[in-house]
């Protein structure tokens, strides 16, 4: 009892303090760089919070006699759980010894499209002499919000235009035309979702995509932005009562609980879909679900999904130069909400006797981690199926091979087939779905089925890469 409490004395003990000028503090960064924050507006709660530390890497405690921040007006900070910075003024680090410190980024409206930067200083003054800086910066964007009180907003027509960003808080379901002008951005809330029951033209440009993603531009953790993290909002409907016609070009759609839904109820004439330059990346659910409409897939990457990349129901389904990639939560940490279903990358449902499915292959890349990535679900074991398989790099089974010898397939001696298949964060290498230089899909695509340039804007020759990405030195 007596030496539990000579212990706790002894832990209490203020250690004495150095006024040595060359004891000095650290930071665990040196400039807290937040990505860009959405403006508030009357009734929001804007922002975003970051946490550093304040080591003493010293034996000898330091005492701080002063902080203060150059502005204060964007950035709010709290320090060892004080708000109040004028009260700090008599802040004892011992040695080797730390604190927290949490910064906090709100800033205003700026009724102006552009982003706006912002920066501010906090400081340390210690009784030494020396002073410690912790640098603050941050991009304030204006936003155009779509809220409504009953979680749903119709609109009759509607245009995205590339002026500012939209926010989406709800479900947001347009009955007519749909337009998405080059460089629009739309940040959807958790759970919000875009339903078009009419046309839809997005047409963006290699320079100038069209992006559809959660709103959530700061970090989960540390280096793990929360862009990273599937399942961010609900996703993209396209659903048809009539022919209807969808064209979508260089569309990145990512992180959502499901990327791009299109189905109809159509009978006779079907919905054409068009994809072309478009990126479809980490959703929890499925990437694209085509039901009874028809679709063409050109120069599209779809990629890293808990269910299915690609389901096929109903339809004629054609994919040119696509690369699709089943590698959901293959990584060394742990981001996603939900774990990899045991399916396969695309799966292609020829069953129903109520509907045609024809979907074919060219110059595509059909891969992931599992022994079969391609299912086609028939009618009968004696039933083959109609589509067609040509210049593409399929990892699957001895079936296939059989019915449709002019691909490649997976070997085991296949290695580097991509850049980079696994996510490592602390090396902050994010997954990258462009062709290795010894991967097995360069070369073998067939010139009668090549697009005059892949997803980058690299013209294909002489030599014709399987997927999106022909390959580059």
């Amino acid at each position: 009892m007596v030496g539990a409490l000579l212990l706790a004395l002894t832990g209490c003990r203020d250690e004495r303090i150095s006024d040595d000028p060359t004891l000095r503090l650290v930071f665990s960064k040196d400039t807290v760089c937040f990505d860009t924050i959405f403006t508030s507006a009357e009734g929001q709660e804007p922002g975003a919070t970051v946490q550093v530390m304040l080591y003493n890497p010293n034996k000898e405690a330091v005492l701080i006699d002063r902080v203060w921040q150059n502005s204060g007006q964007w950035f709010k900070v709290n320090v060892d759980g004080e708000a109040e910075l004028s009260r700090l003024n008599q802040l004892q680090i011992n040695g080797g010894d730390s604190i927290f410190i949490f910064v906090h980024v709100g800033i205003d409206e700026q009724h102006q499209a552009n982003a706006v930067w912002v920066t501010d200083s906090l400081h340390f003054h210690l009784a030494n002499g020396n002073t410690a800086t912790l640098a603050m910066e941050a991009y304030g964007q204006d936003v155009t919000r779509i809220r409504t009180k009953n979680r749903r907003s119709d609109y009759a027509t509607y245009e995205f235009t590339a002026e500012k960003p939209y926010l989406i808080y709800d479900t947001m379901v347009v009955q007519g035309a749909l337009t998405i002008q080059p460089g629009a951005r739309l940040y959807m809330h958790k759970g919000a979702g875009l339903y078009a029951l009419g046309n839809v033209t997005a047409q963006g440009t290699l320079d100038n995509p069209i992006l559809l993603c959660g709103d959530r531009l700061d970090n989960l953790f540390d280096s793990v932005p929360y862009r990273y993290a599937a399942g961010a909002w609900n996703g993209f409907y396209l659903q048809a009562t009539q022919p209807q016609n969808y064209l979508l070009e260089y569309v990145d759609i990512l992180s959502g609980n499901i990327g791009l839904y299109c189905m109809s109820e159509c009978q006779g004439t079907l919905p054409k879909l068009t994809l072309n330059g478009c990126r479809i990346h980490n959703h929890a659910l499925y990437g694209l679900v085509l039901l009874h409409v028809d679709a063409e897939v050109a120069n599209t990457e779809i990629s890293n999904c808990a269910s299915y990349c690609v389901y096929c129901q109903g339809g004629k389904h054609d994919f040119i130069h696509s690369t699709i990639a089943s590698y959901f939560g293959y990584t060394n940490i742990r981001i996603q909400s939900t774990g990899k279903e045991d399916v396969a990358a695309v799966c292609i449902y020829a069953a129903d006797s109520t509907m045609t499915t024809a979907t074919s292959f060219y110059n595509s890349i059909v891969t992931g981690y599992r022994s079969d990535e391609v299912t086609i679900k028939i009618d009968t074991a004696a039933q083959t199926y109609q589509g067609a398989f040509t210049g593409n790099y399929l990892k699957t089974d001895s079936t296939m091979q059989k019915l449709f010898p002019d691909n490649r397939y997976y070997e085991k001696t296949d290695t580097a087939m991509f850049v980079n298949n696994f996510y490592k964060y602390k090396e902050y290498i994010y997954y990258d779905f462009h062709l290795d230089s010894v991967s097995p899909a360069r070369g073998i695509g067939d010139k009668e089925n090549a697009t005059p340039e892949d997803r980058d804007g690299v013209k294909r020759q002489d030599i014709i890469d399987a997927g999106c990405y022909q390959y580059r030195p």
